[in-house]
């Protein structure tokens, strides 16, 4: 892998520049995916009550769904499927059309009147998302200017947040429709999603990635031996498991508690004071709406500038102390808001944010979106398993619940400070340079 660092020289450079107005708008293109990704999520979440009371869903079925959705298996299966292609035949070509993918599994739920129209469209959507996300994530990542990339990749955690905000103030508006308002909110995703592929057709390919093939088929013809490794194989490399091994620990741990909570948040919202609609909708956006404002002006801000490693630990920190709360203290309102708070800030700079730019980091370019699509498959895959779980967790009392999840935040939170990368400020190159080093002095 040598000769492609000393071959992305140029692209380097390329990339060194001032951050233009193109640069922005790629990465935003590049972003929307976690918009999608999150307001799938978010949507098919507040559908579940209106499907179940039209066609008469188990709690069965609904958990099958909640494990086969976008935010589990079907997402791990794209993103595992999708990270490999997009090593092969580019990110362009994968992120563009992958995205008519998702518009047609949406209008599954858009037009569901059965059972197993929504378990398709549900599984097609999960695909979708999880395809994208290593593709948009690679491509941010390639394309940042140098010192800039958690700046970039910050947008796409914005968009994240704001999805489920737009697809929550949607479904309050519409909620006087019943069916007939999710239908509208589905499809304002499946119109997003088309109007996406048509933008993002005037998009470049990555020029890292362009070079790492032009020096790839240079390497081969030369008859270099670097040149027949497999890309699996070198996926497996000690430094590449372990770089897989710390990410999916740090974040799949994290993931655990991220899934859960949308599962008993709404618990607390009702829980606390009987709350309304109108307050529980509020109360969610204000947890959302502290994500953005921290991913804006902690993460955007500090993460090409400070240590890494501390700024995460901050963040994680806080993030146990807002779940300990509802585990120790009676679920009050006060308890309840500072929880929403404290945690909401601290997620913005946390496990999220630098899960998207260190699985960009850590890995050459050759295999970077395939080693990003098996950490995600791996993490999504235990979202979906620990999903069967929860309704028997939740049975035991709701602190116990708290008590669970608040070890998994510790859990995540010493993984990501004892091991997180010291990145910031490097280029990709002089990242990859570094490993490599290292690995010869081991």
């Amino acid at each position: 892998m040598g000769s492609e660092r000393t071959s992305a020289a140029t692209a380097d450079v390329a990339v060194e520049a001032s951050e233009t107005r193109e640069d922005w708008k790629n990465t935003i293109l590049a972003g929307l995916a976690n918009y999608i990704d999150a307001g799938s999520i978010v949507a098919g979440s507040a559908a579940l009550a209106l499907w179940a009371s039209a066609y008469g869903l188990s709690t069965t079925f609904i958990g099958l769904l909640g494990a086969f959705s976008a935010n589990a298996i079907s997402a791990g299966v794209g993103a595992l499927i999708g990270g490999r292609l997009c090593d092969r035949f580019g990110r362009k070509r994968i992120y563009q059309y992958d995205m008519l993918f998702y518009a047609f599994g949406m209008l599954w739920l858009v037009f569901a009147t059965a059972p197993w129209m929504i378990v398709v469209g549900f599984v097609l959507v999960g695909l979708a998302v999880g395809a994208d996300i290593p593709a948009s994530w690679s491509l941010i990542a390639e394309q940042a200017p140098k010192g800039k990339r958690g700046k970039h990749s910050g947008v796409a955690q914005v968009l994240w947040y704001l999805g489920p905000v737009v697809v929550m103030v949607m479904f309050f508006v519409l909620a006087p429709l019943g069916l007939l308002g999710a239908r509208i909110v589905f499809a304002h995703l499946a119109i997003l999603a088309l109007v996406l592929t048509l933008l993002r057709s005037r998009m470049k390919e990555s020029e890292r990635w362009t070079q790492a093939q032009e020096e790839a088929k240079r390497a081969k013809l030369a008859g270099e031996a670097s040149a027949t490794v497999s890309p699996w194989r070198e996926l497996m490399q000690p430094k590449n498991l372990k770089a897989m091994a710390f990410l999916i620990g740090m974040y799949g741990m994290w993931n655990l508690w991220a899934g859960t909570n949308g599962f008993f948040f709404p618990y607390i919202l009702s829980t606390v004071g009987n709350q309304t609609q109108a307050v529980s909708v509020a109360v969610q956006a204000l947890n959302f709406g502290l994500g953005i404002v921290s991913i804006i002006f902690i993460f955007m801000k500090f993460a090409d500038r400070v240590n890494q490693r501390l700024l995460f630990a901050i963040s994680a920190l806080m993030q146990v102390v807002a779940m300990a709360l509802l585990a120790i203290f009676p679920l009050t309102l006060p308890v309840a808001l500072l929880h929403v708070v404290l945690g909401g800030i601290a997620v913005g700079f946390g496990a999220q944010s630098f899960f998207q730019l260190w699985s960009s980091e850590l890995f050459p370019t050759r295999i970077r979106s395939t080693a990003q699509g098996v950490t995600f498959a791996v993490v999504r895959f235990g979202l979906g398993i620990w999903s069967f779980f929860v309704p028997m967790l939740t049975a035991t009392g709701f602190h116990t619940l708290a008590w669970i999840l608040t070890g998994f935040l510790m859990v995540s939170g010493l993984i990501g400070t004892i091991w997180a990368p010291r990145n910031e400020g490097k280029s990709l190159e002089e990242i990859e340079a570094e490993r490599d080093g290292a690995t010869r002095t081991a």
